[in-house]
């Protein structure tokens, strides 16, 4: 019996990106953070795109990647503890429909980033390196490891 837990789930953070409305609500802030950018005078298009992409994938490692444990009250003996949100999204089973989501969503927003700043160098490398920080940590290889020990605890 779980006293004071309002939910029937184990642990909720694991069904999170699955509720309804989820996709929708995370495609319409994304698009609501390029508008803001696009509305700075002194932005151009390239730049409010490559920022767009950047911030996103900032976010979305942080979020994602480096924040471990979960901000519910669990049964689960502190397993998900010292598990990231990635890993612990769908129950850590891979090739979900959420996971795919969230690993195609960086991948399309680089594209558009690299196509309206017409693959200018400067820009191309900062959204590759952005796109990579994010699609790494992604890999079914990397469930679970720490590279060089880093966020172990």
């Amino acid at each position: 019996m779980n006293v004071g837990v309002a939910h029937s789930e184990v642990n909720p953070n694991t069904r999170v990106m699955n509720s309804r409305g989820m996709w929708l609500t995370y495609a319409l802030g994304v698009g609501m953070l390029h508008i803001v950018l696009l509305s700075i005078p002194f932005f151009s298009v390239p730049v409010a795109w490559t920022l767009t992409n950047v911030i996103h994938n900032l976010g979305m490692y942080v979020f994602l990647h480096a924040v471990k444990g979960t901000p519910f009250e669990t049964p689960d003996q502190g397993k998900a503890r010292l598990l990231t949100h990635w890993e612990q999204l769908d129950y850590g089973v891979q090739c979900t429909s959420s996971r795919k989501f969230f690993t195609i969503s960086p991948i399309i927003l680089y594209f558009l980033a690299s196509f309206y700043t017409k693959y200018d160098p400067t820009h191309f490398i900062l959204n590759t390196t952005s796109l990579l920080t994010v699609l790494i940590p992604k890999l079914p290889q990397l469930h679970g490891v720490r590279i060089f020990g880093i966020n172990k605890y």
